[in-house]
């Protein structure tokens, strides 16, 4: 505390010096504002501040959940602009169940940053788990969908926004929103969701979804393998999510047909198939032409990244002869 007084001392006898040098020709004014200034200044932070929050010995590290929430609901209420610290607090008051102040919590970090995106999905959730039913309610709902028209790959949104269309009775909606994220999910969480969706289907007086033929047509041949030059020197997750995806050219950037691997498994050949199409509806079989790429994804996340290592797309006329080579990292040209 003593090194604090000194240092805050010393900072506010030079701002006084610097506000007073251009009366220096005065001494009376000079000394005036020289000595008034930072003797003002350490007599108004002494009544008003806290000068020992910002002594570490005075700062005691939390033992408990309940220490650490309180120190920093402390923190917020000196500086309410931290998004960060009221999601981190939300999280931290939803482990102890209490769902209406977490969501209250939420709610300041969102509105702070509109254009944080998973503040934002983290926000609509909190709603639900604070409502008795764990229903969406309309604010979650909409806030959901404000997420999505921003980024159509918001998987987490996308899941809870089929929810909440599923609670409100928007059953066609529902299943719309959930089928794109069937590629992205392993073959025994795609079935759960696959029967969600038909459940969903039927609801809205829909047939269910069609099985997808693997024989129906011929697959595309993929072959990915990584840049030599680029492998020997960047360090890559062995467990990082390699994206294989096919697109219709000049198109929307939702994939007709999408593989999951890791990094591990490269070099590798795949053969995408309507099997991998998201929208069931919209199979890979249904085009004459794709452009194919792949992607290195380190948060796992369907939607792209900035400098996610990935191939330059290769357009490709449908049947294919042969397979597809695609290079992770390689320079242009």
């Amino acid at each position: 505390m003593a090194t604090y007084l000194v240092l805050a001392a010393l900072l506010a006898v030079a701002t006084g010096v610097a506000l007073a040098w251009p009366l220096r020709r005065s001494r009376a004014a000079f000394a005036a504002i020289a000595v008034s200034v930072p003797l003002l200044a350490l007599c108004l932070y002494q009544f008003v501040g806290t000068p020992g929050a910002l002594d570490p010995a005075q700062r005691k590290a939390p033992e408990t959940l309940e220490e650490a929430i309180a120190q920093l609901q402390a923190d917020l209420e000196r500086d309410p602009r931290q998004i960060d610290g009221w999601r981190l607090l939300g999280r931290a008051l939803q482990q102890q169940g209490r769902a209406a102040q977490a969501r209250d919590a939420f709610a300041r970090a969102a509105a702070l940053a509109p254009d944080d995106l998973p503040a934002q999905i983290e926000y609509a959730e909190s709603r639900s788990r604070a409502d008795p039913q764990r229903r969406f309610d309309e604010i979650a709902l909409q806030t959901l969908e404000r997420v999505l028209r921003l980024d159509p790959g918001q998987e987490r949104a996308r899941l809870f926004l089929g929810i909440a269309y599923r609670q409100h009775g928007r059953d066609a909606e529902a299943a719309q929103t959930w089928e794109p994220l069937l590629a992205a999910l392993g073959a025994e969480a795609a079935g759960g969701l696959r029967e969600q969706i038909d459940a969903a289907r039927r609801a809205a007086g829909l047939d269910p979804l069609p099985e997808p033929a693997a024989d129906a047509a011929p697959g595309l041949r993929v072959r990915v393998s990584l840049d030599p030059a680029f492998a020997s020197r960047v360090r890559l997750d062995p467990e990082a999510v390699v994206f294989v995806i096919a697109r219709a050219p000049g198109g929307p950037p939702m994939p007709v047909a999408v593989q999951r691997r890791r990094v591990a498994e490269l070099p590798l050949e795949l053969t995408l198939t309507d099997r991998d199409s998201p929208m069931p509806t919209q199979p890979l079989s249904a085009l004459r032409e794709v452009e194919v790429l792949a992607r290195i994804s380190a948060s796992g996340d369907a939607t792209p990244a900035e400098g996610d290592p990935a191939s330059f797309p290769a357009r490709v006329s449908l049947p294919a002869d042969g397979a597809v080579e695609l290079v992770l990292g390689a320079p242009p040209g």
